[in-house]
């Protein structure tokens, strides 16, 4: 059997994770992973202390949980901080999954601790297992080279030091050294997407694929070099291709043309500058487009100058944009917006003039909120023709300072939500929905 130790604390050294004399914390939920890595610390002779989330959702399984934690910190002779979280209520107050609120509560803590407590870094139990899931999610979802490389064992002040080794491998070792845990019943679910993953859809692939999870992880080892490479050369593009003037970035028409692959030097270029993916197709035809033509996002425009493309910042009318990537909260002069997906069984039915239910499966990202224009339309909810965003307005009687403060949300140049009004039928949610889009609004 593999020396997990040895393996354990080469990792550590070659990733460059951690140095001597960090003062580091150990999430430690009780179950196998976090049994292991609180053990493989010790061994180590790390300098580590525990803490422990009580979320309140399995009743006597959650006091026992929490009575394991308080005995194996005894155990390694080490602080243990526990905290206790009204994780429904919670839930209820921000309209998020139960899943969702206990990961923003946990992370919420830890990084209260870190700062609180002095510690240098977080240590989590993610394993090669979870990579892998993570990987295959992203895939399926959608995703770039970053997506495909999975979890990085260090970001900010997280550390994940059992990345490269299985559930198999932390199994064997604890085993091996008479470790004890406790089991998490709510692993067993089906309806958590990566649960599905472990036991249903991996398991089928190894029937055809026997060395599926090796091949994943040696994937995963390729994409993560993979990124680094392609960053390298997008940035020797941009050196070569971009000049800067007063502010503004001019890219010669010529010498972009003969760029090879242009379509991804080209979106590399603009995705800086707030432009999306669905915009690419029209900044390409600016490379055979007339002077004056440009094309425009919620912080800059391309302009078409004879031999030269130039991307300069917006006016101030321009500020009234803002695009959206991915989940979580967005900021814009006057508010702000936050998305969070939630589970398909979680609609929402209290009406809000500040808070949209979409189904996300409809959904691709990046998302343009703005404010609405002439030309707009969408349709309506309930209604199968498309109407006028203009008669839409007036037919709820809305006074010209009311109509200037309406916004829309936008994707691939569909309204999806005429924000506090009405959502756009093509993306109610229906019996066939398996995850929600929850939005909320707060302007002023």
């Amino acid at each position: 059997m593999k020396n997990l130790l040895s393996d354990f604390q080469e990792f550590i050294a070659e990733e460059k994770l951690l140095h001597k004399g960090d003062r580091l914390l150990v999430a430690l939920s009780g179950g196998l992973d976090s049994a292991v890595l609180c053990d493989l610390c010790h061994q180590a002779g790390l300098e580590f202390s525990m803490a422990h989330c009580n979320f309140q959702l399995r009743g006597e399984e959650s006091r026992r949980d929490e009575i394991f934690a308080r005995e194996m910190a005894g155990k390694y002779k080490r602080d243990l901080f526990v905290q206790h979280f009204d994780t429904l209520q919670y839930a209820a107050s921000n309209k998020i999954s139960i899943q969702l609120a206990a990961r923003e509560q946990r992370y919420e803590w830890f990084r209260a601790l870190l700062e609180k407590e002095s510690f240098d870094f977080i240590l989590t139990a993610h394993h090669l297992d979870d990579n892998i899931e993570t990987s295959l999610m992203n895939f399926f979802r959608g995703t770039g080279i970053a997506g495909l490389r999975g979890i990085l064992p260090k970001h900010g002040g997280l550390v994940r030091p059992l990345l490269p080794f299985s559930k198999e491998e932390l199994l064997g070792y604890a085993r091996q050294n008479g470790l004890i845990w406790v089991e998490d019943s709510s692993n067993e679910s089906d309806k958590y997407a990566r649960n599905y993953l472990r036991h249903h859809l991996i398991p089928l692939v190894e029937t055809i694929y026997p060395a599926v999870s090796g091949n994943l992880a040696a994937n995963i080892r390729r994409f993560k070099d993979t990124e680094l490479l392609y960053i390298q050369a997008v940035e020797l593009h941009k050196k070569k291709l971009c000049e800067k003037r007063n502010g503004e970035v001019h890219i010669p028409v010529l010498k972009l043309q003969h760029t090879i692959p242009l379509k991804s030097v080209l979106f590399e270029i603009v995705r800086d500058f707030t432009f999306g993916p669905q915009q690419l197709d029209d900044i390409m035809n600016l490379l055979s487009g007339d002077t004056g033509k440009y094309v425009q996002s919620p912080t800059h425009r391309i302009l078409r100058n004879r031999k030269w493309l130039i991307i300069t910042p917006n006016d101030a009318e321009g500020s009234g944009h803002l695009l959206i990537e991915e989940t979580g909260s967005w900021a814009i002069q006057g508010g702000g917006i936050h998305l969070r997906l939630m589970a398909g069984n979680s609609v929402d039915l209290r009406a809000g003039r500040q808070l949209a239910q979409l189904d996300a499966g409809k959904i691709k990202f990046p998302l343009l909120f703005r404010r609405w224009k002439k030309g707009d339309y969408f349709y309506p909810l309930g209604m199968k023709k498309k109407k006028k965003l203009a008669r839409f307005l007036i037919d709820h009687k809305m006074s010209l300072p009311d109509k200037e403060k309406v916004w829309v949300l936008e994707m691939n140049k569909k309204i999806i939500w005429v924000a506090g009004l009405r959502i756009d039928d093509r993306f109610r949610i229906t019996d066939q929905t398996m995850e929600i889009l929850h939005i909320e609004m707060r302007m002023t």
